[in-house]
């Protein structure tokens, strides 16, 4: 059974006969807030001007928790790591349909030894332009499945009021005494790029 756990808690990812994990998909999903519609063929016009919220899944491959190298950076302008162990499986510009948005998948047993910590961040595509923001977002979450048997391990689903808010730093999968556990993190910021978010851990 998976485990939803709530802003803060940590676990060991183990399999289910307590053997350690080798490869994982790290889901992440959100809706995005419809407005009410009018009626009318001004209505019309006005749906048609409103752009989509278009939120990009990142993750930061870090060494002693800080990046260290723009190639660390895992996103939809760079979608493989230098050491092929984590891939970005591609951008999702809508948020539409059910379950995961979009995928980073990540083969642990893989990635060199000096890596001890990936934080999993969402940012909104031009967020101040286009006066988005997470408020305009409901239902999103993190997941994390074995990709040995496809079972989800555990869930963090997102319910804070993120007014304001135009990215979010996730959860973090890190490295401790030689055995990874995930930290539910689910921290808003006001950065509006992948760029200045990674400035955060450099």
């Amino acid at each position: 059974m998976a485990v939803n756990l709530k802003k803060g808690q940590k676990i060991n990812l183990k399999k289910d006969n307590g053997n350690s994990l080798q490869s994982v998909t790290v889901g992440l999903g959100w809706d995005v807030i419809q407005p009410p519609k009018k009626g009318g063929f001004f209505g019309f016009l006005s749906s048609m001007s409103t752009p989509n919220c278009d939120c990009d899944a990142s993750v930061f491959a870090c060494k002693n928790g800080k990046i260290v190298n723009d190639r660390d950076v895992i996103y939809f302008g760079n979608q493989t790591h230098s050491s092929g162990a984590i891939r970005h499986m591609g951008d999702n510009l809508t948020g539409a349909g059910e379950g995961d948005d979009e995928q980073i998948k990540v083969d642990l047993s893989r990635l060199p030894s000096d890596y001890d910590k990936l934080i999993f961040v969402v940012n909104i595509y031009s967020a101040k332009s286009r006066n988005q923001h997470f408020g305009m977002i409901q239902n999103a979450f993190i997941r994390i499945v074995d990709n040995d048997n496809n079972s989800e391990l555990c869930r963090f689903n997102l319910s804070e009021n993120y007014d304001n808010m135009t990215a979010m730093i996730f959860g973090e999968i890190y490295r401790l005494d030689g055995e990874w556990k995930f930290n539910a993190i689910g921290q808003g910021t006001t950065d509006n790029s992948v760029r200045e978010l990674a400035q955060r851990y450099k």
